[in-house]
């Protein structure tokens, strides 16, 4: 799902007290709107929740987003790790990268190797065609 940028019009002198402006994309919305269309039951309990409530659970969705990539993130280097080769390989790629950026760099990199080297299954197994 795409994030929706806050943007803020300061007024003169009311910068502070200025109300937020969300930028709209049709398709999100398109999509957002379908999903309470096949979806009432949970949508009439979102719009029940106490702003503070609804607020927590967007955290938490966020956090656990963050967990998610970061449980993702330590298998990638655990791979690595099991791989000394291709770990060598990305290493010597990403050499002139700032310290700082490397391992992100080498964990984009592995990533992408790893899908494109891993063989893809077209058939279920013990189906034949």
């Amino acid at each position: 799902m795409t994030m929706i940028k806050k943007t803020t019009k300061p007024q003169s002198g009311e910068a502070d007290a200025a109300e937020p402006q969300f930028k709209e994309n049709a398709q999100v919305n398109a999509r957002i709107d379908q999903y309470i269309k096949n979806n009432p039951k949970h949508w009439d309990f979102i719009q029940s929740m106490p702003p503070e409530r609804m607020a927590r659970a967007l955290v938490l969705n966020e956090v656990q987003k963050l967990d998610r990539r970061e449980k993702m993130r330590e298998g990638v280097l655990t791979k690595l790790d099991q791989n000394p080769e291709m770990k060598e390989h990305i290493q010597g790629l990403v050499k002139h990268l700032p310290e700082s950026q490397r391992e992100d760099a080498m964990v984009s990199i592995a990533v992408r190797t790893m899908r494109a080297v891993k063989p893809r299954e077209t058939q279920s197994p013990g189906v034949k065609v």
